[in-house]
């Protein structure tokens, strides 16, 4: 959040709800619960780039892409401890009161 922007990010898999399958999904909303915002910008732009998704699917921790400035051990707590009840109830805010398909994304937009 800023003066001028706040970001919300809502999970809709279109797949079974796995912690293999989980991983960018529970270190972005982890990032979002114990980083400040200079930290989250950095660590979500290290997510998003395709050798990290593939890394993290092929076996290698999250710890290993955590940028310099993080709360290491506050985002290793809460990663370690989140689980994935928060990700199926995302998933299912989006399908029931969105309207959206699994795996369909959308923009929701709600200005001050």
């Amino acid at each position: 959040t800023s003066s001028h922007t706040r970001v919300g990010i809502l999970n809709n898999p279109s797949s079974k709800i796995k912690e293999d399958n989980t991983a960018i999904a529970r270190g972005i909303l982890t990032t979002f619960l114990t980083q400040n915002n200079s930290s989250f910008k950095s660590f979500l732009s290290k997510l998003a780039k395709e050798d990290t998704a593939k890394s993290l699917a092929a076996g290698t921790k999250i710890a290993k892409f955590l940028t310099p400035g993080m709360d290491d051990d506050a985002f290793e707590k809460k990663y370690n401890t989140l689980g994935l009840d928060i990700v199926k109830t995302h998933q299912m805010f989006c399908q029931e009161v969105l309207k959206l398909l699994p795996g369909q994304m959308a923009v929701v937009s709600n200005g001050r």
